[in-house]
């Protein structure tokens, strides 16, 4: 059974960081992509960083760009977004997702088959 659990939310102040983690079980985790999407209050399911397979490929939405960084361990069958400088704007619930590798290195929401249950992230202005 696929397993996809994040952590490390929390509620901090605007400019603050923090590091949310994803841990997958049940699955050949170095064959998939690994992407982070985010929903905030009223708003729809936004994308907001992937990473390839091998880690060799990495996304961003351009809100994030120069302030998130994904990484990930397939030793140890996890990713790490690290969020630096937040804002009010990234108060959401923070889900991870896998996507296998067949869909190349930016693939499609509907690519991701296997989501966890989210973190919350606020962030006080």
């Amino acid at each position: 059974q696929v397993q996809v659990v994040e952590s490390g939310g929390g509620l901090v102040q605007a400019g603050d960081s923090l590091r949310l983690s994803c841990a997958a079980s049940g699955l050949t985790f170095s064959a998939y992509n690994i992407g982070w999407f985010r929903r905030a209050p009223g708003k729809e399911r936004e994308f907001v960083a992937s990473i390839s397979w091998t880690g060799s490929r990495t996304n961003y939405v351009d809100s994030v760009k120069g302030r998130f960084t994904i990484s990930r361990d397939n030793a140890k069958n996890t990713v790490a977004l690290q969020m630096n400088s937040l804002k009010p704007e990234d108060t959401a619930v923070y889900f991870c997702a896998a996507a296998f590798r067949s869909y190349g290195y930016s693939p499609g929401v509907s690519d991701y088959r296997y989501w966890g249950q989210g973190t919350q992230v606020t962030v006080s202005s």
